[in-house]
C-alpha cells in the first residue's frame, strides 16, 4: 500500500482536496490518465462546445450519503449568493446554451434555486433539477413539487436501489420509504407519465466498489420492481460510476478497496467513452462562481486552465468562445468517466 494511503487509512476527518489529488496521482498501479489518452490519440482533450450549463449552488443537503463526491450534508455552509446567481444568468443570457443543470447538495435548499429556475425558464432554456427526492417531503418545501411541475423542470432523482435495505445502507435509515413517497407525489403531478412533458429520470449508483451493470438491464429491473411494488413509473434510468472522490474515496481507503477499484477502472478504460465524456460539452459553475470542466473537478478544486477565465463574473462575450473550445483539465479520477460504457451526468456514454 502506498505511504500516502496508509497514512490516511485511519479514523480521521474526511481527507482534504489536496490529499485526494495526491492519492489519485501517486497510486502505483494507476498509469497517468493523460498517458492513456495519448495512446488513444485523444490528447490533448478539448471541449467541443457547451450544451450544458451546470450550476452547483452549494453543499447544503438534508442527507449524508456514503457515496457522495460532494461531501454534502446538513452542516455544510457553502451556498451560492444572489450576486453569483445573477452572474450565471447574465452569462447564460449571452449564449444559446440549451440546458441548465442545477445541482448541489440538495440544490432546492439554496435560497437562489427557485430564482435561477424562473430566470432560466424565462430565457427558454431546459432546466434540470438533480433531486435527492426526500427534500420534496420537507415541511419547508411543501410546494416544491408543484413549483417544479409548473416550470416544467426535468427531475433527475437519485435512487441507489429498488430495495430498501440497499438504498438505506447508502443514504441513511428511512430514505427509501421517503424516496418512494416522493416519487409517488411526482407521478401524481404527471411526472414520468408519457405525454405530459414532465420528465422524471432516475440515477443509479452502485452501493459498493464495483462498476454499474448495463444501463438497459438495470433500468428494466427498476421499472418492473418499482411499478409492481409501489406503482411508480419513470422515463429513464441513468447509471453513474462512483467516482474515487471525497466520501467515496474515504470509503474505498477504509475498506481496503482503493487499489482494487482503481485497477478495475483502469482496466476498463474505453477510448470511445473517453472521446464522449461530458466535460467536452459541459461548463460547471461552483457555488462561489469558480468555473470547472465538470462537477468532479470542482470537488477536487481543479478549475479551468490554459487561459480560460476562472470565474463567472469575469466572463464576457469574447471569452465565451474560448470556453467553448477550452482544453480540459484532467486527473486520474477521470478513469471513472471512461470505464466500460462510460459515465456522465446523463448516464452511460456509449
Amino acid at each position: 500500500m502506498p505511504r500516502a494511503i496508509s497514512l490516511l487509512a485511519r479514523n480521521s476527518p474526511l481527507v482534504s482536496t489536496q490529499e485526494q489529488r495526491h492519492i489519485l496521482a501517486q497510486t502505483s498501479s494507476t498509469p497517468p490518465f493523460e498517458s492513456r489518452l495519448l495512446e488513444a490519440g485523444l490528447s490533448p482533450l478539448n471541449a467541443t462546445g457547451i450544451t450544458v450549463f451546470q450550476v452547483n449552488v452549494g453543499k447544503l443537503c438534508n442527507q449524508t450519503c456514503r457515496h457522495c463526491h460532494v461531501d454534502a450534508g446538513p452542516d455544510r455552509k457553502e451556498s451560492m449568493t444572489r450576486d453569483t446567481a445573477e452572474a450565471c444568468i447574465r452569462v447564460l443570457s449571452q449564449t444559446d446554451i440549451p440546458t441548465v443543470d442545477i445541482t448541489g447538495g440538495a440544490p432546492e435548499l439554496n435560497p437562489q434555486f427557485r430564482w435561477i429556475v424562473e430566470q432560466a425558464r424565462g430565457l427558454g432554456r431546459h432546466v434540470i433539477d438533480r433531486c435527492n427526492l426526500s427534500v420534496l417531503l420537507l415541511p419547508a418545501q411543501a410546494d416544491l413539487a408543484e413549483f417544479l411541475a409548473h416550470h416544467q423542470v426535468e427531475v433527475i432523482a437519485s435512487l441507489p436501489s429498488y430495495r430498501s435495505s440497499q438504498t438505506d445502507a447508502q443514504r441513511g435509515d428511512g430514505v427509501f420509504d421517503k424516496s418512494i413517497r416522493a416519487l409517488q407525489l411526482l407521478n401524481e403531478l404527471g411526472y414520468g407519465i408519457e405525454g405530459t412533458g414532465l420528465l422524471l429520470n432516475l440515477v443509479y449508483n452502485p452501493v459498493g466498489a464495483f462498476l454499474p451493470p448495463k444501463q438497459e438491464a438495470i433500468e428494466a429491473q427498476f421499472r418492473r420492481e418499482l411499478a409492481r411494488h409501489h406503482g411508480v413509473v419513470f422515463n429513464h434510468l441513468y447509471t453513474i460510476t462512483n467516482m474515487p472522490i471525497s466520501r467515496f474515496l474515504e470509503f474505498l481507503i477504509e475498506s481496503g478497496n482503493y487499489e482494487g477499484y482503481m485497477e478495475r477502472l483502469v482496466n476498463a478504460f474505453n477510448p470511445t467513452a473517453a472521446a464522449g465524456v461530458m466535460c467536452r460539452y459541459t461548463l460547471s459553475v461552483g457555488w462561489d462562481g469558480t468555473l470547472y470542466d465538470c462537477d468532479f473537478n470542482q470537488m477536487l478544486d481543479l478549475p479551468v486552465e490554459h487561459g480560460a477565465p476562472r470565474h463567472i463574473s469575469k466572463v464576457d462575450v469574447a471569452q465565451l468562445a474560448a470556453l467553448h473550445h477550452r482544453r480540459i483539465v484532467m486527473g486520474n479520477h477521470c478513469y471513472g468517466c471512461t470505464a466500460g460504457a462510460g459515465s456522465s451526468c446523463g448516464g452511460t456514454v456509449t
